[in-house]
């Protein structure tokens, strides 16, 4: 029940000058309980106008299957803190409040901050070489600083690309001190690297003298009051309140959890309401001054461009709002964790399958709880689709394009009448064989907001939004002969993973092998003479004076430029 806001008015007055008269005395506890009592009855908070429709947001999750949990901070106070679905199907346990998740990569803000707390006492430095810190790392002739790691602009290929390849399943660090090149010049672009902040953790520990999970527990997670956070090492470790993760299949549900070698070194597991309380450090104070301003701190390219990135924070907007954020998967694990700074509300969805995205379960919680500038109150959709001669002039620009200088690939398509490049951005045109990017996210090309050019049929220009220009032809059709596919049959082996390819031919094309794997192997689609992919995998074939096949060029999207030097005992002839 509700009062009406005059009459509560006058109550709330009568009750006021009622305490004035009775402090002190036996009657005051009992008056002022009544004054509580008409606060409850009058003016129900933001959380209980909300739960109803929070409650519908997760109308999907039961008992019987996995589930999330939520939790909301406004102004420095958790409003709404529950959980949905089942944390263990076997034993039917219901996920809690108190239910941990393995977080994903949202850990990454917390790596960041361990470092920074070093950095503030001057122990490390941003601009230092990392190479003081861990001499053991290859000499790539360019400097790799502390801040190239935060900030994912090392260039470092990500050990997330190399592990599946590898000999005898190697942990992160090992493989990484192995890899004597990089995927780009540290500071010229940005890109998604795990390996960045492996390297984190193993220079936190080494110079802070302790384990990196006790430096996050004493530094972190026990003066925030994050009872029920930590970084696991062992994740075989029993860790009371676990959910367990699953993966939803055809027949039901299947166990899906990272072990081992594949978490990297260690996870943090964590509550939704640990979260919240993290991310409303940021504002009241229990993060210091120095840290919580250098972790939301943008990053910027060498040649100047300001990224929507800062250290292990994305930095946008959600419909005309600041948004800070980050996202984390880890096997069935899904988690998004972000805060609107200027609204104080904070947000967590932390999910134990595969089942609901996060991020998506998350945007519905937000939309309930931001103010949106009113131009912006209408969910943005996707560009409008092309029609008429526009959409017949997209068909005909569509294709796949090489860049034949660095042999990277463009692939443009038509899809749901719109123009795009291909596992990327949609295309708006501009005029008459010309289109620029739609949005500007750091995840592609590193936030440029380009423009392409049509200077014929087969052949564009890409030029950024700082004026370089890049030039790509469009890719012929190609279909190798007998002798061509013989000419690169072999077994190729890479020292950096200790791993081997075998190439042979059948009468699918080149067929391939990885390390003696079971199973027939996989067709690599020609592009040209010496270019195959696979997916999001290409390899290039790399031929001496000759002409003579003597190496492979490995690279998938977080490697670039992997070489499998080719032995002389061609495959073949075994």
């Amino acid at each position: 029940m509700k009062l009406p806001l005059t009459i509560l008015s006058a109550a709330l007055l009568l009750a006021r000058q009622s305490l004035r008269a009775v402090k002190g005395t036996r009657s005051f506890p009992r008056l002022l309980a009544l004054l509580i009592a008409c606060f409850a009855l009058g003016l129900p908070t933001q959380a209980q106008d909300k739960t109803a429709e929070l409650e519908k947001i997760f109308s999907w999750a039961s008992k019987e299957k996995p589930g999330c949990a939520c939790a909301v901070s406004q102004n420095g106070k958790v409003v709404f803190d529950r959980a949905y679905g089942a944390a263990d199907l076997e034993r039917e346990v219901l996920l809690t409040p108190n239910s941990i998740f393995d977080i994903g990569s949202v850990r990454k803000q917390f790596i960041a901050a361990a470092t920074l707390l070093l950095v503030e006492e001057n122990r490390l430095s941003l601009s230092q070489d990392i190479r003081s810190y861990l001499p053991e790392l290859p000499d790539y002739g360019q400097k790799i600083t502390l801040d190239h790691l935060l900030t994912h602009t090392s260039g470092l290929r990500d050990w997330t690309g190399l592990l599946p390849l590898a000999n005898g399943k190697p942990d992160a660090l090992t493989l990484i001190l192995r890899q004597r090149g990089l995927n780009f010049k540290p500071g010229e672009e940005w890109s998604y690297s795990n390996s960045g902040y492996v390297l984190l953790t193993e220079i936190v520990a080494r110079t802070s003298g302790q384990p990196f999970a006790e430096f996050a527990r004493k530094r972190l997670f026990e003066p925030l009051g994050m009872a029920s956070t930590s970084y696991v090492v062992e994740m075989t470790d029993v860790v009371k309140h676990r959910a367990l993760a699953y993966e939803k299949q055809k027949d039901g549900w299947k166990q899906d959890m990272y072990w081992g070698n594949d978490r990297g070194g260690g996870a943090i597991l964590s509550t939704a309401g640990d979260l919240v309380r993290w991310n409303d450090a940021f504002t009241n104070g229990k993060l210091s001054a120095f840290v919580s301003a250098k972790l939301q701190e943008p990053a910027k390219l060498n040649n100047g461009r300001t990224l929507g990135y800062a250290r292990g924070l994305f930095l946008e907007t959600h419909r005309g709002v600041k948004e800070v954020w980050h996202s984390g998967g880890a096997a069935g694990y899904h988690t998004w964790l972000g805060r609107f700074p200027e609204q104080q509300i904070s947000i967590a969805v932390l999910c134990n399958s595969n089942a609901m995205p996060a991020t998506a379960i998350a945007e519905r919680v937000a939309d309930l709880f931001v103010t949106y500038p009113e131009s912006q109150k209408a969910v943005a959709g996707t560009p409008p689709a092309l029609t008429g001669e526009a959409l017949q002039e997209a068909k005909s620009h569509a294709g796949l394009f090489l860049n034949e200088k660095t042999g990277e690939l463009l692939r443009l398509a038509v899809d749901r009448d719109r123009f795009r490049v291909a596992g990327g951005p949609v295309l708006l045109p501009l005029g008459k064989n010309r289109y620029r990017r739609s949005g500007a996210f750091v995840q592609y090309r590193s936030q440029d907001e380009f423009e392409l050019k049509y200077q014929t049929p087969d052949q564009l220009e890409l030029k950024s939004m700082e004026g370089q220009t890049t030039l790509y032809r469009r890719v012929q059709p190609y279909t190798p002969t007998a002798s061509d596919l013989q000419a690169l049959q072999g077994r190729y082996v890479s020292d950096e993973l200790g791993a081997f390819f075998d190439l042979s031919t059948s009468k699918e094309g080149l067929k391939g092998r990885a390390n003696d794997a079971p199973g027939p192997g996989f067709t690599f689609t020609p592009i040209n003479r010496d270019t195959y992919q696979l997916a999001g995998v290409t390899v290039r074939f790399v031929r001496d004076k000759a002409g003579k096949v003597v190496a492979l060029d490995y690279s998938n999207p977080v490697v670039r430029h992997l070489r499998f030097t080719r032995l002389n005992d061609p495959i073949s002839r075994r």
